[in-house]
């Protein structure tokens, strides 16, 4: 129950986190029911530090907070909450707090908040809208999902190539519909075709009767509307670009993109490729236990299918194993270093394919010195291991055929963890989302059949 819950719950060590001033009064007034004390609560707080409130709440307490907090409820904070989160709380959220919630988003920021909802709760949120801003976001939507349409705001300064600085500043003067933040204007020609962008730094240090064209960026480049968000998000990280302007099929000037929004993408890049290197796909801690079941199970399916391939190669030397017990205890220490060190190069091959630095141009460089690297690894560790089992089980020829086990696999593991993710990403297959369960296939299946292989050729 929401009265169970106290402040030692949620507050966490550490800058830039929820500590105890924080959360106890906001606790409190929900557990009172005292809708003015929560609101005073929540007044010097950022919405992202809201939204965090809101996560890491049990159910009841959420709803009941959202239902106290009432017409005060900021647009922001949706657009801060996770995914699964967020849905609870638009559905707690009484229709009309709702709609002057999102009133005053920026259009990229409704087409984030309701693009992955269900029909009516879309519904709810466009109703909700000015016909013009309902229109825009409609449109927006239409765009392929991940791509530049839907990370674009409509809200924008453009001015005419042609004027001067004294014209931009009177213009910028002369409307109170302008965004809240923006960082250029954008020169377009007749056609609405984007030719440049002016900071404003530059704008506001310049005569007026400076023509606008002599103060354009030369970081200056559109984007595609239909362009991969993952690609803008590399334009802006590899360009150092603050904004950019997007633009339709025939150049023309339709949105801006801006860097925050480019770096959330850029994040959640970086975020997906972890969670699907380990095979969780995009959970998250908010997930229900049936989604988080539904999401792991595949994978670990997968997992099941290449631990069953690794049996089959032991059970070919059954008989080996039966002559020589000793092997059967030394086996994982030669499958757990390979897929180790798979893992490694692995991780390593697909966030250069990720950022581009893996190319065509140097995979035989990068897989000559994963390779190299694993057979000096493989060496270091098959001297200490072959030691071991020299003198552990009082054999010195199971040591050899140990370190030489050792050496081939970590060898391997190098050369699959590059060339699986390249072949992966050249079959248009999501790197990130299968390559480890074929890397430690590989590392698996070779580490088993060198080690044993080779025991039943020197051993016996």
């Amino acid at each position: 129950m929401a009265e169970d819950q106290t402040a030692e719950e949620i507050i966490a060590e550490g800058d830039y986190v929820l500590d105890r001033d924080t959360v106890a009064p906001v606790l409190n007034a929900v557990r009172e029911g005292d809708s003015d004390a929560l609101i005073a609560a929540f007044d010097p707080l950022h919405p992202a530090d809201i939204a965090d409130l809101l996560e890491q709440v049990d159910d009841d307490t959420r709803v009941r907070m959202v239902q106290l907090y009432g017409q005060e409820f900021d647009g922001d904070i949706l657009s801060e909450l996770d995914e699964g989160v967020r849905e609870e709380v638009i559905a707690a959220l009484h229709p009309e707090v709702l709609a002057e919630a999102v009133r005053d988003l920026e259009s990229d920021d409704v087409v984030d908040l309701i693009e992955d909802l269900e029909d009516e709760q879309q519904n709810l949120i466009l109703d909700a809208l000015a016909v013009s801003d309902r229109v825009a976001v409609e449109q927006s939507l239409s765009y392929p999902e991940e791509s530049a349409g839907r990370l674009m705001q409509r809200e924008m300064v453009a001015a005419p190539e042609h004027w001067d600085v004294g014209h931009v500043i009177d213009h910028m003067r002369a409307h109170d519909d302008l965004p809240g933040q923006f960082y250029h204007v954008i020169l377009v020609d007749p056609r609405m075709r984007p030719t440049g962008y002016v900071t404003l730094g530059r704008i506001m240090s310049a005569a007026r009767t400076t023509p606008m064209r002599d103060l354009v960026e030369d970081s200056f480049r559109t984007i595609p509307v239909t362009q991969d968000e993952e690609d803008v998000a590399y334009a802006f990280n590899q360009y150092h670009l603050i904004s950019a302007p997007v633009v339709d099929e025939d150049d023309r000037l339709v949105g801006v993109i801006t860097i925050d929004d480019a770096m959330a993408i850029l994040d959640e890049e970086h975020e997906e490729d972890i969670l699907r290197l380990a095979g969780v796909g995009e959970g998250s801690l908010s997930d229900r236990v049936v989604e988080t079941v539904r999401a792991r199970l595949p994978w670990l399916a997968v997992n099941l299918v290449t631990a069953i391939l690794a049996s089959l190669v032991i059970d070919q030397f059954e008989t080996v194993i039966a002559g020589f017990v000793a092997l059967a205890v030394l086996m994982p220490i030669v499958a757990s270093m390979g897929g180790n060190a798979g893992t490694q190069s692995l991780t390593v091959a697909v966030r250069a394919l990720a950022t581009k630095d893996l190319t065509s141009s140097n995979l035989w460089r990068v897989i000559r010195r994963e390779v190299a690297v694993g057979f000096v690894n493989g060496a270091i560790f098959a001297i200490a291991m072959g030691a071991v089992g020299a003198l552990w089980f009082s054999t010195p020829m199971l040591g050899v055929v140990l370190a030489a086990a050792m050496i081939i696999n970590l060898v391997i593991a190098g050369l699959a963890g590059v060339l699986v993710p390249v072949v992966l990403d050249k079959l248009k297959i999501d790197p990130a989302l299968a390559s480890g369960a074929f890397v430690t296939t590989v590392t698996d299946v070779v580490g088993f059949f060198a080690f044993l292989g080779l025991a039943a050729v020197v051993l016996l």
